[in-house]
């Protein structure tokens, strides 16, 4: 693997690979290893970020943060919650869904968390990873060093780099640096719970919610088969166990609780309602975040799919006619984490997320027999794929980044 000591190393490794044809897999602490890459790709050598770390700037004060892409988000974390400050996209640790294919003794890095666009539970209110992304820098395939964006919102003349380069899966530039704003962490966090909700039913109750004026910041249905694997198995549950759906409430202690109490009278319509306490209502949400209940050491092949709320349910009924899956859902429905018991059946999940209205899916996990022949990101519409083209002609000219991950 290569490791740069500095943003002018990178640039030199770029341009001697891109002069003599070689490929390079771009990665940051390495956590996921090559597992996102597909395995039909060929002899491709790494080229890491983590020498590139530490802090550059932050003021409290602004809510803005500049470091290495190297640096750990542990490290970063600890930084914010010195100042009781936050990432609000919550970024989640791929690490315990990944197994054999993860690499759990580095830690995940600041450079890929915006790379792939990582986001939490909190996505949906919050925004996405790239949303808090002001500024970066980065080398190009060519060995360019290039600067965009700032350390406030409103900086963008022309082609907007930093969007871009945010979720491009190493495949357009090498980070060495981001510029992100920050939030303060809520004071108090409480999780309203009901339970029995069939899938269906589950989907409208929360869009119930979103609808209220009492700011939900996550919600999540965990079906039967998933919720005993939340909270050490100690997730409330009514008599005979059954279906659990959480619904996050966050802010200033009374206005949470005022906004909790609103929320479980009007939940009461849809069934049996509980509520989960601070301690218990983070190590919830940090568990949904993470995909605990698939981190099972297992090579099952795991995808990670986005489509409309409404039609995250039916999405999975359909695809249970036809195939073994289990299934739990993030971002009131529209997002499915779906663990598939046999084969991967990428074909078949295409057709179903057209026939249900379009969105994409990601193998995050499988085999490399699977990942030779399954591409990893379904479906991809040609003109996405013509525009993705063009995008990596301009920063990436030779191909040398990441062929084949992104199409």
């Amino acid at each position: 693997m290569l490791i740069p000591n500095s943003e002018a190393d990178a640039a030199y490794v770029i341009r001697n690979a891109a002069a003599d044809g070689k490929h390079l897999s771009i990665c940051g602490g390495n956590t996921r290893g090559l597992a996102r890459l597909p395995a039909r790709s060929g002899n491709v050598e790494p080229i890491s970020a983590r020498s590139l770390s530490g802090m550059v700037d932050y003021d409290p004060a602004e809510m803005v943060m500049t470091v290495k892409a190297g640096t750990p988000v542990a490290q970063v974390e600890q930084a914010l919650a010195a100042n009781r400050q936050m990432m609000a996209f919550e970024p989640m640790d791929h690490r315990g869904i990944l197994g054999p294919h993860g690499n759990p003794s580095v830690e995940p890095t600041i450079g890929g968390v915006f790379a792939a666009n990582v986001s939490g539970p909190r996505r949906f209110v919050a925004g996405a990873a790239r949303d808090s992304l002001l500024g970066i820098r980065f080398v190009n395939g060519r060995g360019e060093i290039i600067r965009a964006g700032g350390r406030v919102m409103k900086n963008v003349t022309g082609l907007d780099l930093v969007k871009l380069l945010a979720g491009s899966q190493g495949t357009l530039g090498f980070l060495t640096e981001v510029t992100f704003r920050v939030l303060p962490v809520p004071p108090m966090t409480q999780t309203i719970v009901i339970f029995g909700l069939d899938d269906q039913t589950a989907a409208k109750a929360m869009a119930a919610a979103m609808a209220l004026p009492v700011e939900v910041s996550g919600a999540a249905h965990l079906p039967a088969s998933v919720r005993s694997r939340f909270l050490g198995g100690a997730l409330p549950e009514e008599p005979g166990g059954g279906e659990a759906t959480v619904l996050r409430l966050e802010g200033l202690t009374a206005s949470v609780e005022v906004r909790a109490q609103k929320l479980a009278a009007i939940m009461e319509a849809f069934g049996p309602v509980a509520r989960l306490g601070v301690d218990e209502s983070r190590i919830l949400w940090r568990e949904i975040r993470d995909v605990h209940a698939y981190a099972d050491g297992s090579e099952k092949p795991l995808w990670r799919v986005s489509v409309a709320p409404s039609a995250g349910a039916q999405l999975v009924a359909a695809l249970r006619l036809e195939a073994g899956i289990d299934a739990f859902y993030d971002w009131q429905g529209g997002l499915v984490w779906m663990r598939m018991e046999a084969e991967a059946e990428g074909d078949l999940l295409r057709r179903m997320i057209r026939a249900f209205g379009g969105g994409h899916a990601t193998l995050i996990r499988a085999s490399e027999v699977v990942r030779a022949e399954a591409p990893t990101f379904e479906p991809q519409p040609d003109a996405v794929a013509a525009l993705s083209a063009r995008v990596k002609a301009k920063l990436d000219p030779a191909g040398i980044f990441g062929p084949g991950k992104m199409g």
